[in-house]
């Protein structure tokens, strides 16, 4: 071979290379038989507790495609553990999408990881729907249209809180314990917020990491704050903590805790139900530990499912029900749109649900989304546990939601 030909070969290996590299890739499609969904979870670290939404997540699907997957198509879901790290999360979200082909994100829990991957996946035009997390920033469908929350916003849920005590308990003293993250920031702001010129009542309010080992002295300063009002802002199994450590101190304040924490078998049991009687809190979804809901319908197809499908986890857990629910509302999008499963009909029908009940939420709590009004969920319930089951009180609640303008 002459010097000339090898030029010539290597010239035209060259500009082969550089096309493969500056032509984008064709965006993936559902095939005929399977549709991609890509999930991060933190199946480890400290919020591993969280894992279980996405094991029935998957758990779900599989039961879809045993029932014959969706208009023809099996579900493939591709679930990653981010170990709740943003960097993690980033470097995931990017094999899914470039080496895994996924069509879209789905149900990807925590604020920091969805939020670290927005900007990734709204430039390239990739569904990142019903994220774990309910931070306003994550339902910003003017300035990020691919993106798209689920459950109630944190921010509403803490007015909530701040309502009630203004209409329950006027003019009382309230100390406040919170996560020392942007969950725990957001639900301590919208309380905050609830509050106005009334928040001069807060004597005292305490952050905490997620693996404090402080949490004794945090509740023994709160009880000496003098408060007739605690409000715990975290996770279940520090719930459960403080629920217990208040009543080894013999306080007995008028106790409060935040939705994700309101679980019967994760946070009041392990505190002790006697201790636990007459925590009060907002939700949107039943619980599958509470004995209220052993009759109904739903719930006998949730443990029927949990017997079957997901016989390794609790039956009672509440983030798995929390997986089961975001997973039936995914199904019911991809159902609406039918054989055009291109990422705009995805986007488009995710934006389009009309009164859709998810089968395990409160009675009264609908989904509705439209192309300007992205959140699904903006109802909750106040509840009262009453050492036994969670009691429903007034009418159901609409929150509200915070659009922040494009610039």
């Amino acid at each position: 071979m002459t010097v000339n030909s090898r030029l010539l070969i290597a010239l035209v290996v060259a500009l082969t290379s550089l096309g493969a590299m500056s032509s984008p890739r064709e965006e993936p499609s559902a095939s005929a038989t399977e549709i991609r969904i890509g999930n991060l979870m933190p199946y480890s670290g400290p919020l591993a507790e969280f894992g279980a939404i996405g094991k029935a997540q998957a758990a779900y699907f599989d039961m879809i495609n045993d029932r014959g997957g969706i208009n023809g198509r099996k579900i493939r879901f591709i679930t990653r553990d981010d170990n709740s790290d943003p960097g993690n999360a980033m470097e995931q979200t990017r094999k899914l999408v470039e080496q895994d082909d996924v069509l879209f994100m789905f149900g990807s829990f925590g604020t920091p990881g969805n939020l670290a991957t927005r900007w990734y996946l709204n430039e390239r035009k990739v569904p990142q729907l019903f994220v774990a997390s309910g931070d306003e920033e994550l339902s910003q469908g003017k300035a990020f249209p691919w993106t798209m929350g689920w459950q109630p916003s944190f921010r509403s849920e803490g007015r909530i809180y701040a309502n009630y005590i203004q209409a329950y308990y006027p003019r009382r003293k309230i100390v406040v314990l919170w996560q020392n993250d942007q969950f725990g920031r957001v639900l301590f702001k919208g309380i905050e917020e609830g509050l106005g010129d009334l928040n001069r009542l807060v004597l005292v309010d305490i952050a905490f990491d997620i693996d404090d080992e402080h949490l004794d002295g945090h509740v023994s300063v709160l009880k000496r704050a003098g408060a007739d009002i605690f409000v715990f802002l975290g996770v279940p199994s520090t719930a459960a903590k403080v629920i217990k450590l208040a009543a080894n101190l013999n306080w007995h304040p008028v106790f409060i805790v935040n939705d994700a924490s309101a679980s019967i078998a994760n946070a009041m049991a392990p505190a002790g139900l006697e201790n636990s009687a007459g925590v009060i809190s907002a939700a949107f979804l039943k619980d599958p530990s509470d004995p209220a809901w052993k009759n109904d319908p739903a719930m006998k197809e949730w443990f029927a499912f949990m017997d079957k499908y997901h016989h390794v986890e609790s039956i009672n857990n509440s983030g798995a029900l929390y997986g089961y629910a975001t997973a039936e509302a995914m199904t019911q999008v991809l159902k609406q749109c039918g054989d055009d499963l291109s990422r705009e009909n995805i986007m488009r029908q995710a934006a389009a649900l009309k009164d859709y009940e998810p089968s395990v939420a409160l009675p009264g709590i609908r989904m509705n989304t439209s192309s300007g009004n992205y959140p699904p969920i903006r109802q909750m319930r106040l509840v009262q546990f009453d050492g036994r089951s969670w009691q429903p009180f007034g009418e159901v609640i609409e929150t509200a939601f915070s659009e922040v303008p494009r610039k």
